[in-house]
């Protein structure tokens, strides 16, 4: 067959055979036979087709399922009986039931059905079903014909993905919301750091006499907490080093704070602290024991003395008011890049996690064609198409419908065939072709080779090179036999000097001595969505004779 462009293409399928695999345990010759419970039916009345193999225990049995019995429709395919012939037999009958039924009457031929057994091809005789009309009772009264009524088409499930997806984005957000971004109530520890440091120094002494250390006379707790709470606040309020200062240091620092006349304190307010600072630090270190009424009177020296800072600080300018103001802002800020950079965190970790989950169980590049896309992918998962071709028809299962393409015949050889072409074509990647070719002569196998030649030099006159070619034989489900024509070739892209590896495979078969029917298949290499589409192609292919 000639055609004038080369095409590629990429193609996805579904499964017309199911495999039932079975094992026995004997070793004797296989028997297959079919019949059917009635040669003659009504429209749409059933009719049950049955297949029975005799084998051994160790043949592995292949019954045909899909539809294989066109022109007559499959309906039901039952579950296979198995019978035991004897007692003391291991040999075992097999009984497979199908359904048939069709809507058309006429007379028509159950086609021969194919059934493997171990490495053994087999074949039921074809079958004669005669499919008779309903006898109308003309008696009855006619109506009117009902109007057209609107019906809702059965959507597709991809609702339930999507809602799927908003429940676990919704329940994410609200988990990132209620943990991260919510404005939570303050713990007792926050409220007291919002406060000034006056108020805190305040608070903190009522608390020390909340707790039991003068009842158990535990001066050193006693004292340490109580001179944390007066260093404390003089590092907010005067010297930011006043807590790892020695007491020494902390009142040179005061004096010297003094006289510069940076703090307002009197000699008494720095004796005091000096006092109780050194006692402090005589409990602490020496294990000095104080009586409980001093440590009471050093403790209301405290509480006056965090007074006289309070009134001995200047008051704070407009400059240093908004400095603090910058601060808490800045504050502010950090607190919610802070929150930002955990939520991205936490995306970011839930998307890899997802992704890494559906590639162990999907595949990485499935996955990742998945969220890109990928053209092959949406053609192999896309809704495919089951027609018959040409005449004799061929039926055949692809991604799209096939469209007619012109074939110009040479002058020499018009009057001594006819062509008829179907193709469709992914540009680059996918194409598809259906020829049927009638001849004015009887074929031979000379000419089916020529003819296979012919396809091969088309592919190189379109700038295919490095073309590797083999053969075998091929048989379809309906037990259609033909020459297969398959290997790698590397063809051009278009409008380019790049090319690309591919594949391709070629079906020939004949009919009627005069009639040459070929299915071409080229696509890219390494895609792995059209080495599936091809497959479904191949086992979709189905021949039927020219009917009387």
């Amino acid at each position: 067959m000639n055609y004038s462009k080369k095409k590629i293409f990429m193609i996805n399928h579904r499964c017309f055979l199911a495999l039932t695999f079975l094992l026995f345990t004997f070793t004797t010759k296989a028997q297959v036979s079919s019949t059917i419970d009635s040669t003659s039916i009504k429209i749409g009345e059933q009719i049950t087709y049955h297949i029975q193999v005799e084998a051994d225990t160790t043949d592995l049995v292949v019954f045909p399922e899909g539809q294989t019995f066109t022109p007559l429709e499959m309906i039901e395919s039952y579950d296979i009986d198995t019978l035991k012939k004897t007692s003391k037999s291991d040999k075992y009958s097999l009984i497979k039931k199908y359904g048939l039924t069709q809507f058309d009457s006429g007379k028509y031929t159950i086609p021969r059905q194919k059934i493997i057994i171990g490495d053994k091809t087999f074949f039921t005789d074809s079958l004669k079903v005669e499919v008779n009309n309903v006898v109308i009772d003309t008696t009855q009264g006619l109506y009117d014909i009902k109007p057209i009524i609107a019906v809702d088409k059965k959507g597709s499930d991809w609702w339930k993905y999507l809602l799927l997806t908003l429940l676990i984005i919704g329940a994410v957000a609200f988990l990132l919301y209620w943990f991260i971004w919510r404005k939570k109530p303050l713990t007792e520890e926050e409220e007291i750091a919002l406060l000034p440091p006056y108020d805190r120094a305040k608070l903190a002494l009522q608390k020390l006499d909340e707790r039991p250390y003068l009842e158990n006379e535990n001066l050193k707790d006693y004292y340490s907490e109580l001179t944390f709470i007066i260093r404390k606040y003089l590092d907010e309020k005067v010297y930011d080093h006043a807590l790892e200062s020695t007491t020494d240091e902390l009142i040179t620092r005061l004096n010297l704070l003094k006289e510069g006349n940076q703090v307002d304190l009197s000699n008494e307010d720095i004796k005091n602290l000096e006092s109780i600072l050194k006692r402090a630090d005589l409990v602490k270190f020496a294990k000095s024991a104080p009586d409980i009424e001093l440590a009471k009177i050093d403790r209301n020296t405290i509480d006056i003395e965090i007074d006289h800072v309070k009134e001995a600080l200047p008051e704070p300018t407009e400059e240093e008011k908004l400095l603090d103001e910058k601060y808490r802002e800045e504050q502010e800020r950090k607190k919610k890049r802070k929150k930002i950079w955990l939520t991205v965190g936490i995306s970011i970790f839930l998307l890899l996690a997802t992704l890494t989950g559906l590639s162990v169980k999907y595949g990485f590049d499935y996955v990742k064609d998945t969220i890109i896309g990928h053209d092959s992918k949406e053609l192999l998962e896309g809704d495919w198409v089951t027609s018959e071709y040409g005449f004799p028809p061929v039926t055949i299962s692809t991604p799209e419908v096939l469209k007619r393409t012109a074939v110009p015949l040479p002058e020499e050889l018009k009057g001594k065939m006819d062509i008829t072409t179907f193709s469709f074509e992914q540009k680059n990647k996918l194409t598809i072709v259906i020829s049927t070719t009638v001849l004015a002569q009887k074929l031979d196998s000379l000419d089916i080779g020529k003819a296979i030649e012919g396809n091969l030099k088309v592919i190189e006159n379109n700038g295919g090179r490095n073309i590797i070619t083999k053969n075998e034989k091929f048989v379809t489900p309906n037990g259609a036999e033909g020459i297969k024509t398959f290997g790698s070739l590397e063809y051009p892209i278009e409008n380019t000097e790049n090319f690309i590896n591919g594949k391709y495979t070629s079906l020939s078969f004949t009919a009627e001595n005069k009639v040459m029917q070929q299915i071409i298949i080229t696509w890219r290499q390494n895609d792995v969505y059209a080495d599936q589409m091809v497959e479904r192609i191949l086992n979709s292919v189905e021949l039927k004779p020219a009917e009387e």
